[in-house]
């Protein structure tokens, strides 16, 4: 058997349940913890016949390091998808294709808080390079609130290739960079798109910007001059949301 990991919190462990239930092989659950909150994660972890045990808070303490809410499982390590099945979750898209990429965000609370937004806001794949970025993590999954285990992540290992290869397909590159003269609101966002953010602090690298079909910024109009990676990436993702939503698209 494959080496465990543990994932921790309430949103992390249950979404596993619901989705990948058998890649839950034990669940701790700190001593005393029995109210109503955690029912259901308990009712899924019975229907799967997944053991739970209590544990003293103190010893979850040790085994991860985060706010573990009580609640700590082993499970088998998660899979990153590879580049082979991008066409497969383009073909599965409800309507046109939205597609999120991550040019080297290396944070793992960014890279969740991405996560989170892009499962809200319908998009097909997150995109990621496997050099430089951050990991599918416990931490990944605990700021995910769930989103982890049910939006497809995709690792690839020539992000300028792959992106290539969704113009190829028919969508459009859109690239967020500060120092663009066309603002995000003016962007047409309808149709299959691939938004790109850059890393924090850096950007995009230059490889990346060079395929993209457009650059846009964000419009600031206080004292900083920009916004944090995974705040911008909400933003983004849901004026395109707002965009699809709009009498005009339909």
């Amino acid at each position: 058997m494959s080496q465990l990991e543990k994932i921790y919190g309430l949103h992390a462990v249950e979404a596993l349940l619901q989705h990948h239930p058998k890649r839950v092989k034990h669940i701790w659950l700190a001593e005393g913890r029995s109210e109503p909150r955690v029912q259901p994660l308990l009712a899924l972890a019975k229907a799967a016949r997944v053991p739970v045990e209590a544990a003293e808070r103190s010893k979850l303490d040790e085994w991860v390091e985060g706010v573990h809410q009580g609640i700590v499982a082993d499970v088998t390590p998660s899979q990153v998808l590879g580049e082979n099945m991008l066409d497969e979750l383009l073909d599965a898209s409800n309507g046109p294709p939205l597609v999120l990429v991550l040019d080297g965000v290396t944070d793992p609370h960014n890279l969740g808080a991405c996560l989170r937004t892009a499962d809200a806001a319908g998009a097909c794949a997150v995109i990621l390079p496997k050099d430089r970025s951050a990991t599918l993590n416990a931490t990944v999954r605990k700021v995910a609130c769930g989103a982890a285990e049910v939006v497809p992540l995709v690792a690839v290992t020539n992000l300028a290739r792959t992106l290539e290869k969704l113009q190829q397909k028919g969508l459009w590159i859109v690239g967020t960079a500060g120092e663009a003269e066309r603002s995000l609101y003016e962007q047409d966002l309808r149709g299959p798109t691939v938004l790109v953010m850059g890393a924090e602090g850096k950007g995009m690298r230059r490889l990346t910007r060079e395929h993209c079909d457009y650059l846009v910024r964000l419009p600031m109009g206080g004292s900083v001059s920009s916004l944090n990676v995974s705040v911008a990436t909400g933003v983004c993702l849901f004026e395109a949301v707002r965009q699809r939503q709009s009498p005009s698209a339909r």
